[in-house]
């Protein structure tokens, strides 16, 4: 568990040293926090500082090796996420070799952290990253075209919350939300992955935890526009309720009916 949720503005940042915008401090202040306070929501293991730079990403796990890339910003994180180079990341994405990624917002006044999820690595698809406008010649790095990641086209079920609202979540039970979509990775980032995501995403948009099948069926013209190559959307939705029962995200109740598993 967490027991420090305030950053540690003691840190020596002088000006001198190259820290002089509020995002180059906010940026040294946060990743000194998840340091000191994170662990591997894989394993529990705690984690290593990566050396700045590395192409991987921040924070590493020794013992599983997974590997994590930090965000953060005073504000929640709501519809998208600002990332690097669109090219290296659609190409990370596709081959997935993507890092997860550590979400951080903090409050600014407070200088302490508010919310602090991760987002696994296998819930990331080419079609969730976005390719940003080129910069203009006129920039510095004329040419360069950044991405975003569509964070609101993702399940919630792939935002594993540390702290939410500014409490701790209890960490078995961080671990436990970690393995429950862990068979996500079984599947390559294809369209047959796309249809997994889509129709959870449905059942989060239906807000219960208890539903019926009609009810996703509900999504039929909304399923339809984002695979317009599939003509059996209803055929589909219910193969995909059928994989995530058998996968244990969902326990089938008999007639038609599922539930979200604990």
């Amino acid at each position: 568990m967490f027991y420090n949720l305030r950053m540690d503005t003691r840190l020596d940042l002088r000006p001198a040293d190259g820290y002089k915008s509020p995002a180059q401090i906010a940026r040294v202040l946060t990743e000194s926090w998840v340091a000191a306070n994170a662990y591997c929501p894989a394993c529990a293991n705690r984690l290593d500082k990566l050396r700045d730079n590395t192409p991987v990403g921040d924070f590493a796990c020794r013992k599983c090796r997974e590997e994590y890339e930090l965000k953060s910003k005073k504000n929640g994180f709501s519809r998208k996420i600002v990332d690097g180079a669109w090219e290296e990341m659609d190409k990370k994405v596709s081959g997935g070799l993507s890092p997860n990624f550590f979400l951080l917002n903090y409050d600014l006044r407070r200088m302490s952290v508010h919310n602090f999820f991760v987002l696994p690595k296998h819930f990331l698809l080419p079609g969730l990253i976005e390719k940003r406008k080129p910069l203009p010649p006129t920039a510095r790095r004329a040419g360069w075209t950044g991405c975003n990641i569509i964070l609101q086209d993702i399940p919630r079920a792939g935002r594993i919350y540390y702290i939410k609202d500014g409490r701790t979540e209890p960490r078995d039970q961080v671990l436990k939300n970690w393995k429950k979509t862990l068979f996500l990775r079984d599947q390559p980032p294809t369209e047959r992955k796309g249809w997994t995501l889509s129709v959870m995403s449905c059942v989060d948009r239906l807000g219960k935890s208890d539903f019926s099948l009609d009810e996703v069926y509900a999504f039929e013209e909304t399923l339809a526009g984002k695979f317009p190559g599939n003509r059996h959307i209803k055929d589909k939705i219910r193969q995909q309720l059928q994989i995530l029962r058998d996968k244990g995200y969902l326990e089938f109740k008999g007639a038609g009916r599922y539930r979200l598993a604990r």
